[in-house]
Order: C-alpha cells, then sequence, then structure tokens
C-alpha cells in the first residue's frame, strides 16, 4: 500500500504533489525521507509494474524513482508532471527527449556513492586474494578449535602490494579508487577517453591496460562505446594470473566470454558487484563460474551513503521548486 504524507508545501495556490516509487531499493526502514516530505503531498510506492506506476504517477507534478522506467508513455500520460528525479547517479532507466519534448526537467544525483564504491572495490579485492571469508567460515565452523597448529593455511593468500592495478574510467570513482590502489603500494596505470591534465598515475591506451593489470577496475559509464568491452577479444589479452572488478555496469561485461575465460583458467578471477540483468538470473554463466566473487550491487549501500543520496534528491526537488534546479540531466 501507498504512503502518503502531507505538508504546508503549495504551488500554484495547490498542494504540490510528490510520488516517489522504489522506496525498498533506498531503505530498509533506515533513512529518514522527512526532508522530501516537508516538499509537498508525498505519496511513497515500493517497486510498481508499468502501469501501476502510470497510475500512481498521473497527477504528480513531481515523480522521484530509483531502477523505474520512466517512459514516453508515463510522460505522455501524465500531463501534470514536471519533475523527475533519480534516486541515483544513472538514468539510463529515463526517456530523456521524451521529457525535454515536454519540458519537464530530470535532476540525478551525482558523486553521493565515491567513498562507498571505492570501498567496496577493495573489500572485493582484499576478500579475493586473502580468502577472508573462507578463514573466517572455517573457524566458525569449529575447524581452529580442532587444529593442531596455531594456524592452518588450506586457501592461497596473496600479497597486493607491488602488483599492476589498472583504473578503466577516471572520474570521482575512478581517481578514489587509484588513490587508494597507489596507498597500498600498487603501480596503479589509468585508461580514460578524457584526457586529464593533471592525472598523477600513467596513462595507457585500451589494450595496455587489459595487458598489463593485474587487478582491472571498471569506473566507466554504460554506453555505446564501452558496452561489452570486456569480451573474448580483450579478455585473451589479459594474463592468466589477473583479475577483472566490476563496480561500474553490468553491460560492460560479456557475460558468457567471462565465465569461460574464468572456467577454463585463462584469467584467474573476478570480483562483481553488477550484472547485465539484475536481480541474477538463475541460468546467468557467473553464478558457477570458478573463482567468481559476486555480490548483489550493494557498493551504493552503507546507510550514511543512502542517507547523503536522500538528502541531495530533497535538496534537487527543493532548488527546483525555487526555479535553481541542480544536477540538471540533459541528453
Amino acid at each position: 500500500m501507498p504512503e502518503t504524507t502531507h505538508s504546508g508545501a503549495e504551488k500554484c495556490g495547490k498542494k504540490f504533489r510528490i510520488v516517489a516509487v522504489d522506496r525498498c531499493t533506498v531503505s530498509v526502514g533506515d533513512i529518514n525521507f522527512s526532508r522530501i516530505e516537508e516538499l509537498g503531498e508525498t505519496t511513497f510506492y515500493d517497486v510498481l509494474s508499468p502501469s501501476e506506476l502510470i497510475n500512481a504517477a498521473k497527477d504528480a507534478d513531481a515523480l522521484l524513482v530509483n531502477k523505474a522506467e520512466v517512459t514516453r508513455g508515463l510522460v505522455e500520460t501524465c500531463k501534470n508532471l514536471k519533475y523527475v528525479g533519480t534516486f541515483s547517479t544513472g538514468y539510463n532507466n529515463i526517456d530523456i527527449p521524451a521529457l525535454e519534448e515536454c519540458g519537464i526537467t530530470l535532476c540525478n544525483v551525482p558523486g553521493y556513492s565515491t567513498d562507498a564504491v571505492c570501498q567496496h572495490v577493495f573489500a572485493l579485492l582484499l576478500m579475493a586474494e586473502g580468502n577472508t571469508n573462507k578463514y573466517a567460515a572455517s573457524v566458525a565452523a569449529g575447524d581452529w578449535v580442532k587444529s593442531k597448529t596455531f594456524c592452518y593455511m588450506p586457501w592461497t593468500m596473496r600479497e597486493i602490494s607491488g602488483k599492476t592495478f589498472g583504473v578503466y574510467g577516471y572520474g570521482n570513482i575512478g581517481k578514489a579508487v587509484a588513490r587508494v590502489a597507489a596507498a597500498f603500494g600498487m603501480n596503479v596505470i589509468v585508461h580514460t577517453r578524457t584526457v586529464p591534465s593533471d592525472c598523477p598515475y600513467q596513462l595507457v591506451g585500451e589494450e595496455e591496460i587489459f595487458r598489463r593489470s593485474d587487478y582491472l577496475s571498471f569506473h566507466c559509464p554504460l554506453n555505446g562505446q564501452t558496452a561489452g568491452i570486456v569480451n573474448a577479444r580483450t579478455l585473451s589479452l589479459m594474463k592468466p594470473s589477473a583479475m577483472i572488478i566490476n563496480t561500474a555496469r553490468g553491460g560492460l561485461i560479456d557475460e558468457g566470454a567471462l565465465a569461460a575465460a574464468l572456467n577454463e583458467g585463462r584469467i584467474r578471477g573476478a570480483c562483481l558487484d553488477v550484472l547485465t540483468r539484475e536481480p541474477m538470473e538463475e541460468d546467468n554463466p557467473l553464478l558457477k563460474a570458478k573463482n567468481c566473487i559476486i555480490t548483489p550491487h550493494v557498493a551504493w549501500c552503507p546507510q550514511e551513503t543512502r542517507a547523503r543520496l536522500v538528502d541531495i534528491v530533497a535538496d534537487n526537488l527543493a532548488a527546483f521548486m525555487r526555479g535553481e534546479p541542480q544536477n540538471v540531466v540533459t541528453k
């Protein structure tokens, strides 16, 4: 059931109507939405079907979404709609031309998850190279209690210092990841389509970053140039000891090609937080691939990160209502 809250906020002599969907993808009851509620008559929903979304938003002045698709059909049906805001940085689910044709403003939330995603990159990498999850589970199962020596080493552990860490994409997250990799004592190399003027790391071409990286971490947008950039050809360039890390977008990877490379030992491992289709499908070839660690798109999910996200969503909407829109997305 939807949850409606009322406030004194008005526009043109009437209540400003806000519909916020996908609430369950942002909060498990631990996030305060009051700053959004203060801006108008607000109705919250969890995940809706396309027809349910159109029905819910038909009288809305503002629509806030995470992964729900804002289609041309929805835009043309919702005649009062003036504003769409995303609980995200990405907006692949929004028909931007349709919004622009109807004079509807779209705002996203860039930069809110930089520290969280960076943290998750190294959480995955350290777990993969230290096998800490396996050792912790072993101790919990009583194996250390039964051990005849002060330690035991059934799973190989590796140092990351001195390795070559490739950063594919050098936006805010890529820069943060590069800094942390360097702090771990790794040799950082960077590939980016927009060459920065102040990058302290070696800039290399696309093929070179695949060839040289011991760890290759992706931090680029998903678009026509980057879709499927990890494929049979580029994987064939990599060292057999190399690992792929992807916390960006699942569509960067040809999942069948990556699974084959892992299962055949042509690369050593993969750490993934995103997939092409989410939630994960049962027949995804990576589900049972060798040396593949997968988390369910949670790199952005620390509580502080989600609270920051919701505050910026509220800031964006408040700025729009003042006639000073910020974080505006254009085609």
